[in-house]
């Protein structure tokens, strides 16, 4: 089955990662559903019957998304307290997301050492990642881990060496989700 993923970012249009790797994953459109939060929903007003059905069509759940401020953009937060509902995504009859594999894909603006223990923000990505892996845990998904992408404000958008990189993460970004 294909692979839904969730893309939210609030300026697609300026991004240089998310917007890359959506291009990638529009190569194969029989692997892989991509569903812009943002252009779905500009008005904010989700709806969750029809984002339900989305995800019951698919076979992997996938949420793409900037890390901002440690979580994920406001849409995506409102999208997953509206759409994962008691008796559909957890409780003791919920079966929407069980054994449903999931996983994220995220860009951070830090490098990958700010992103540890020894670097300036003292934690690795895992652990401000936690609250998405729990909340899948929770409805008896199957997590297999995340995806990501650091550093891209230390690049010049543009510069030869970001697309370069940016070329074989997207790459990456496939394979990753091949394995799910």
């Amino acid at each position: 089955m294909k692979t839904l993923v969730v893309v939210t970012h609030p300026n697609m249009e300026t991004s240089i990662v998310n917007k890359r790797w959506v291009e990638e994953l529009r190569k194969y459109p029989e692997k892989y559903t991509v569903h812009e939060l943002y252009k779905a929903y500009p008005d904010g007003k989700i709806d969750v019957e029809k984002e339900q059905q989305l995800i019951e069509a698919h076979g992997n759940l996938v949420l793409q998304f900037p890390i901002y401020w440690w979580s994920s953009p406001p849409l995506l937060k409102k999208w997953t307290d509206e759409v994962f509902t008691h008796g559909w995504a957890y409780g003791s009859k919920a079966q929407a997301l069980k054994n449903k594999k999931t996983a994220l894909a995220v860009t951070a603006g830090g490098t990958e050492h700010d992103f540890s223990e020894e670097g300036s923000l003292g934690n690795r990505l895992d652990r401000y990642l936690l609250p998405f892996e729990t909340t899948f845990q929770f409805c008896n998904a199957d997590y297999r881990s995340f995806f990501a992408f650091y550093g891209a404000e230390h690049y010049m958008a543009g510069s030869s060496e970001l697309l370069s990189k940016l070329d074989r993460n997207a790459e990456d970004y496939v394979e990753f989700l091949d394995k799910l």
